[in-house]
């Protein structure tokens, strides 16, 4: 199946040109290979430029990206890498708007450490948890393999634990420089800042142990001293979530 265009001399000497969808059948008779018209889209002057690149671009769709390329150039070409952009892309917009970047550079050339690799890998890990969530190992294949993100073309695993051993070491310089960022971005008067906890949790070595309480009344309202055990408190051996 082919684009076709055919040629038709007008009686002023004019020649104007038809593109058609064909594809060659043999005739019963002769065998010979001849042209069998799909369909019409009339001449090329006037024809829709839009429709044509939407069956292009329907067809694509079940090629891969190598062979699409081919297909619509003509020619031999080699794809080297494909990955995904939107998300991240639209993630590094708002990070930059927000001056997050710049908040993480700035605190990291005052302590010495490289702050383009740092805010790099650390943007790289924010966005695979918001996009792809998984772990810091995987963040490494993510980004090598299957998304794009600007000046970071991959990392390693001991890299993103640098980045994150940073981050934690200067959370409080980088969250001030944040807030300051977008407290004049919106333009806020803040009165009252609400603290994400979810993640708080303690451990102990040993479960709490049950406190003694001193039962004042029994059921029939007599006053009755008497040593109960409590209700047993929320913290356990071991690694115990806030409620």
């Amino acid at each position: 199946m082919y684009l076709r265009e055919t040629r038709r001399r007008n009686k002023d000497g004019s020649t104007v040109s038809y593109l058609q969808l064909a594809h060659n059948e043999r005739h019963p008779l002769t065998g010979a290979p001849t042209a069998k018209v799909i369909h019409s889209f009339g001449r090329a002057d006037s024809v829709d430029r839009g429709a044509l690149a939407r069956l292009v671009s329907s067809i694509s769709r079940f090629l891969d990206p190598e062979a699409a390329v081919a297909a619509a150039g003509g020619a031999d070409v080699q794809v080297l890498d494909c990955r995904r952009l939107g998300g991240a892309w639209v993630l590094d917009q708002v990070w930059t708007r927000l001056g997050i970047g710049a908040a993480i550079r700035r605190v990291a050339q005052a302590r010495k450490v490289d702050g383009e690799a740092a805010e790099r890998v650390i943007f790289a890990l924010v966005a695979q948890r918001a996009l792809e969530p998984a772990s810091k190992l995987a963040a490494t294949g993510w980004v090598t393999e299957r998304v794009f993100i600007e000046d970071l073309p991959t990392f390693s695993d001991d890299q993103a634990y640098r980045a994150m051993d940073f981050l934690l070491e200067a959370l409080e310089e980088i969250a001030a420089e944040v807030f300051a960022s977008v407290a004049t971005l919106l333009n806020l008067e803040v009165d009252l800042v609400f603290v994400d906890t979810t993640s708080t949790y303690w451990h102990l070595d040993v479960p709490e142990e049950l406190a003694d309480v001193l039962r004042e009344d029994d059921d029939d309202g007599d006053e009755q001293a008497a040593s109960v055990p409590a209700e047993a408190g929320r913290r356990a051996f071991g690694h115990s979530k806030a409620p």
